[in-house]
């Protein structure tokens, strides 16, 4: 049997074996067939924000093409923005269109979509506050059902309701008026009110994996996962953010990755941010309250966030528990607080950080297109990290075939 090998560094619970057979229309093997393959995706989901490229996608910002061309030589999950205050600025006039367009752009171009967040307390819609409790809840159940309605088929995924632990306590209201959701977390109860949300969106969109997705990695969110559990509610997967802008974390991400896989659900590090200029202050206690009046990257910085950005991935692509990274911003133009966290500086310009990911998503663990010839029984194994692979036979016939964890098999006619 021949065989076409991925390079064998990284966890072997990544990879798999396709065993392939091809055949001729009347099932007889075909011996000494030469299959051009080559990978597509990984199964592991390496995410960035999508934010930057709606635009884009719309028609609207034609010279981002080495963005997108940047962006997607690196991702396979695209997240969009749901900020319900920003998405339905005014009652009945969501901003459903354009972001189906960056959807459908980006589905066209193999990845998969997630949506962010789909109830939140914060970016909040101000046209909500002044409502009865009772009309907030019908509210948040209608955009749901919308929302589900609307992208069935284009968002494969979504972080149905963020920061449940601090929601129902949250007070920070510059404009004064109390907050909706927050006011509708306290009528309700954090659990009561994630089981509505979930449910509501399981109806909507069966198929659809759904997050719980938090910044407290505390014990409060331990806590709220075990009586979210406990109450029946079906999550697909548990979220976990983690922006490092005051420092990279090292080791305690596989400490956090522990407490929370034994849920025995997939984690999803879903916002990771690490910074390539000087580190937020250690007393910080809110990221939000760190607003210097310019935060630039630094040649020690930048070298420093290359050599994290690998670690990062390394050991949480080593953990067994987790199935997604998703990384904060490619860029730094309009990154979140305007720390320069961005793979790419301001200018779209590669850091050290891009390159090094690169290498090692798209190197290291990557098949390179190959050939491998069939053997006397017109078998050929190929061998490589879980995900997706296009195969070639010649001119005449193609197949995409799955790499799934440990082996599998495939038949293709020619």
């Amino acid at each position: 049997m021949i065989d076409a090998s991925a390079p064998t560094d990284g966890p072997a619970h990544r990879r798999g074996t396709v065993t392939v057979r091809v055949v001729d229309r009347d099932a007889a093997p075909v011996v000494g067939c030469t299959l051009h393959v080559e990978q597509v995706r990984h199964a592991f989901a390496f995410g960035c924000i999508a934010f930057d490229l709606i635009d884009h996608a719309n028609g609207r910002a034609p010279l981002d093409a080495a963005l997108a061309d940047d962006w997607l030589a690196l991702f396979g999950l695209g997240v969009l923005p749901f900020y319900w205050g920003d998405f339905e600025p005014e009652p009945g006039h969501p901003r459903t269109a354009e972001l189906q367009a960056a959807a459908r752009w980006l589905h066209e171009r193999g990845v998969r979509v997630k949506g962010h967040p789909l109830v939140w307390h914060t970016v909040k819609a101000a046209w909500l506050d002044g409502l009865p409790t009772d009309e907030v809840e019908r509210r948040v159940v209608e955009r749901i059902r919308r929302e589900m309605r609307d992208f069935a088929g284009l968002v494969d995924e979504w972080d149905v309701i963020n920061e449940v632990v601090i929601m129902p306590d949250f007070v920070n209201e510059p404009d004064g008026v109390p907050n909706a959701i927050s006011r509708l977390a306290r009528a309700r109860g954090r659990v009561p009110l994630v089981r509505l949300v979930v449910d509501e969106a399981r109806a909507g969109a069966p198929g659809a994996r759904l997050l719980l997705n938090d910044f407290d990695l505390s014990d409060d969110y331990v806590r709220l996962i075990e009586q979210v559990l406990d109450a029946g509610v079906a999550l697909d997967a548990i979220g976990v953010q983690t922006h490092m802008h005051q420092g990279f974390r090292g080791e305690q991400l596989l400490d956090i990755a522990d407490r929370f896989a034994r849920f025995g659900l997939p984690l999803h590090f879903t916002e990771t941010t690490i910074v390539s200029g000087d580190l937020m202050p250690a007393d910080i206690v809110d990221l939000n309250d760190y607003r210097p009046a310019t935060w630039p990257s630094t040649p020690d910085g930048e070298e420093r966030q290359a050599r994290e950005i690998v670690e990062h991935y390394r050991l949480l692509v080593g953990h067994p528990a987790v199935e997604s990274i998703t990384y904060w911003g490619l860029t730094d133009r309009g990154a979140w607080l305007g720390a320069p966290v961005g793979l790419l500086r301001a200018d779209g310009s590669r850091k050290p950080s891009y390159d090094a990911l690169h290498g090692l998503l798209k190197g290291e663990w990557w098949l390179a297109p190959t050939t491998v010839v069939t053997d006397a029984d017109g078998v050929a194994r190929v061998r490589g990290f879980s995900g997706d692979y296009r195969v070639r036979v010649g001119d005449a016939a193609r197949a995409e075939v799955s790499i799934p964890v440990g082996e599998t098999t495939a038949t293709i006619t020619v």
